[in-house]
């Protein structure tokens, strides 16, 4: 088992990965520099190789792809992962792999909004898109994450090795962030500095249709992770608009003596049956879904018999 295991997913960043390999092999000089390359056009696996760098490949497109490969190839004691676009200072890695292998840290962010990103980054939409999607998770899950998709992390063995990776493209990050958080994992925040990419140099990230993934990623892990939560405001819903359609139609028959608007009523039983079932629907699946925590906490007993085991061989 490697001590530190530098992962640097890269798509054409012909113009920086040099640079970044070069910056990371000068502080972290004991790491092992891991460039995967998910089809770039522009020769960047070959400047990778030539500045030092264990070049492999990904050929699904897609980061989420490539942090997949990454987690399943590579066992380390702490990995670092980082963009090849030179947006981020190598220099923070060593405090970062400290609290990972002597705090214990599962997940340690690189926080950029608390530095400098709203000035060096110059494109407003992904600055609105950060702070609102940071506003979200820590309401809806009652964290305190600083900035949730960053792509500036270091991470235990433990957290690699039992993150299951379901996210093709740039919403890997959230989904990152929310799994840590629901699964009790210890994060750490380290406030980074952030630099816009350098000119020539162009983002990857689509601000509209990869901002509209994160959000269904957010909705559709919302629902996973805290179904009771999910299914009960529905129901509430659903039973809140019955009740307000049936109160003119309830009173009409108290002064009347007959109900006009049949077909409002039978909506409002409708709607009434359905939230009564979306509350159970929450019920049954909170429960599944601490019987899943309950099974994760014994899978983690497993990983880290696992990384004994490698451990163990390494001294041998």
């Amino acid at each position: 088992m490697e001590k530190i295991a530098v992962l640097i997913p890269c798509y054409n960043e012909s113009k920086t990965v040099a640079k970044v390999v070069r910056d990371f092999k000068a502080v972290l000089p004991e790491a092992n520099i891991y460039v995967y390359d998910n089809n770039s056009t522009d020769h960047t696996d070959e400047i990778a190789r030539e500045a030092g760098a264990i070049v492999r490949y990904e050929y699904q497109q897609g980061k989420g792809n490539v942090i997949r490969r990454m987690f399943r190839d590579i066992d380390a004691q702490c990995y670092i992962m980082a963009d090849g676009d030179d947006t981020y200072p190598a220099e923070y890695a060593p405090e970062m792999v400290r609290r990972v292998l002597e705090k214990g840290a599962d997940m340690v962010v690189g926080d950029r909004l608390s530095s400098t990103y709203f000035t060096e980054n110059k494109r407003p939409f992904h600055n609105f898109g950060n702070s609102l999607v940071r506003k979200m998770i820590n309401f809806m899950f009652k964290t305190k994450i600083k900035d949730i998709m960053t792509g500036y992390r270091a991470f235990s063995y433990q957290f690699v090795k039992s993150f299951p990776v379901l996210s093709k493209g740039f919403e890997i990050e959230t989904e990152m962030s929310i799994h840590a958080i629901d699964k009790n994992m210890l994060l750490e925040n380290v406030v980074i500095e952030y630099r816009d990419r350098p000119e020539g140099s162009e983002s990857k990230l689509d601000t509209y249709s990869d901002g509209m993934k994160v959000l269904k990623t957010i909705a559709r892990l919302y629902r996973n992770y805290k179904p009771m939560n999910f299914f009960g405001a529905l129901a509430f819903v659903l039973i809140a608009l019955a009740a307000i359609f049936f109160i003119p139609v309830f009173a009409e028959y108290l002064q009347t003596g007959q109900v006009p608007n049949f077909p409002t009523l039978i909506v409002c039983g409708f709607s009434v049956m359905a939230g009564i079932q979306s509350l159970f629907s929450g019920m049954i699946l909170q429960n599944m879904v601490q019987k899943n925590r309950q099974d994760f906490e014994m899978e983690l007993q497993h990983i880290a018999e696992r990384r004994k085991r490698l451990q163990e061989q390494e001294t041998e």
